[in-house]
């Protein structure tokens, strides 16, 4: 069964003086995610909001009923130490955890005041989100290959296991970027090789680019200025939603 079209505006480009607000107004003009960009400043040259604003934000958009449901906090999380804070963005009210395959190498540690000597690695962060009751995604700048992912979506663990991979349709760090196709033979590699699997696309996502996002085969759409700085959001949801859903011919 193919995977369901899932839009996921990206509250980057939100009004950050009125961000509960933004979001509740996304959610009704038909989002299914948010998507929530953490940035360190270390992982990525940038800095956005941590745990705190989350758990502010949670309190004007109700939490899922069932996994990957309507309104998950899908937390893309830019950082250069993923482990330190899952507890910290699970008990802020996130839902699915998605960290950078490249910073996956990195401390232990299991609180940000913590310290460890010995290093995680993806499939080890995989299991502690699940452990957390958390969903796992698993996100790639445009320099990784694809290939490194193999061994996580074929493991014979299902804890061990991505829930969504990101694929990053430009450099991670800032938004309102340019579309890079040429990202787009990662993301049809991978439907071609697990055609149930949620596969995310961020980076330049708006009208003029959903066609050749979902031709590749991605379903979860991220997009931030082609929503919030539209004159019509609910308009270009419902243009991101059905051109993935021809896709799959679910309409």
């Amino acid at each position: 069964m193919a995977p369901k079209a899932i839009i996921a505006p990206s509250i980057l480009s939100a009004d950050f003086a009125q961000l509960g607000a933004d979001c509740k107004r996304t959610m009704e003009q038909g989002a299914d995610w948010l998507h929530v960009d953490i940035m360190d400043g270390h992982f990525v040259p940038n800095i956005t909001f941590g745990a705190p604003v989350v758990a502010k934000i949670r309190r004007h958009v109700d939490k899922p009923e069932a996994s990957y449901g309507r309104g998950t906090f899908d937390c893309h999380m830019m950082i250069a130490e993923p482990k330190k804070w899952v507890k910290e963005f699970q008990k802020a009210g996130c839902d699915l955890y998605c960290f950078h395959y490249e910073a996956a190498f990195s401390s232990a540690a299991e609180s940000p005041e913590g310290t460890s000597d010995a290093t995680t690695n993806p499939k080890d962060l995989i299991r502690y989100i699940h452990d957390q009751g958390l969903l796992a995604g698993i996100a790639l700048k445009p320099m990784t290959g694809v290939e490194v992912l193999t061994e996580l979506i074929e493991s014979e663990d299902p804890k061990e296991r991505p829930d969504m991979v990101l694929i990053m349709t430009v450099e991670p760090g800032f938004g309102g970027q340019k579309f890079m196709a040429s990202e787009l033979p990662k993301v049809q590699a991978l439907r071609q090789k697990y055609p149930d699997l949620n596969i995310e696309v961020d980076g330049g996502l708006g009208p003029g680019t959903i066609d050749q996002a979902a031709d590749a085969g991605a379903n979860v759409i991220v997009a931030g200025s082609a929503v919030f700085g539209a004159k019509d959001p609910a308009e270009v949801i419902s243009l991101l939603r059905t051109t993935v859903d021809q896709k799959y011919g679910k309409l």
